[in-house]
């Protein structure tokens, strides 16, 4: 399908990147967890505090399902950091479209996202090895599932929706 499919951890840019590339592209751009957050009609801090991560994780894979039911093309997709853990849904990203992940170092992360307290995952005493861990924990599921890898932490972010743009289109 004629989508760009965006993957990384959390903090790596993956909404405001993806918002230039659609701007680039003239796609449409969905992030995964704003659609969740409609359809469920709460925040993910909401659905994790009362149904849990795999509850989550769940509606993550129903709404991949969704969309490519629904056979939407020229979108430019952000994903929740989670998304591709699973491995039916690195599957299902890569039926959606070609999947970029946006590979940024823990130090980068943790210097976009430190405060933020609207990432559950975060909520815990030592936020930066937290970050590591799940590093290196998911780098290996975001390359395994990825059809290109951009390297973001020298760049800026219209500087990486060209490079995704540029990869993308060579492919």
């Amino acid at each position: 399908m004629e989508n760009i499919i965006l993957t990384g951890y959390m903090g790596c840019g993956k909404t405001t990147v993806g918002r230039h590339v659609a701007k680039l592209k003239d796609y449409t751009f969905v992030d995964t967890d704003e659609m969740i957050v409609e359809q469920q009609h709460r925040s993910i801090n909401e659905i994790f505090a009362a149904d849990g991560e795999q509850a989550f994780r769940d509606m993550e894979t129903t709404l991949l399902k969704q969309l490519i039911d629904e056979k939407r093309e020229h979108l430019v997709i952000s994903t929740g950091g989670g998304m591709p853990l699973r491995a039916e849904n690195r599957q299902l990203l890569s039926e959606l479209g070609r999947v970029v992940y946006l590979k940024a170092s823990p130090q980068t992360i943790y210097n976009r996202i430190k405060g933020d307290t609207t990432r559950p995952l975060l909520q815990c005493e030592n936020p930066m090895n937290r970050i590591e861990e799940m590093i290196a924990e998911r780098g290996p599921l975001y390359e395994e599932g990825a059809l290109v890898i951009v390297n973001v932490d020298e760049l800026r972010q219209p500087e990486a929706a060209s490079e995704i743009i540029e990869k993308c289109c060579c492919l």
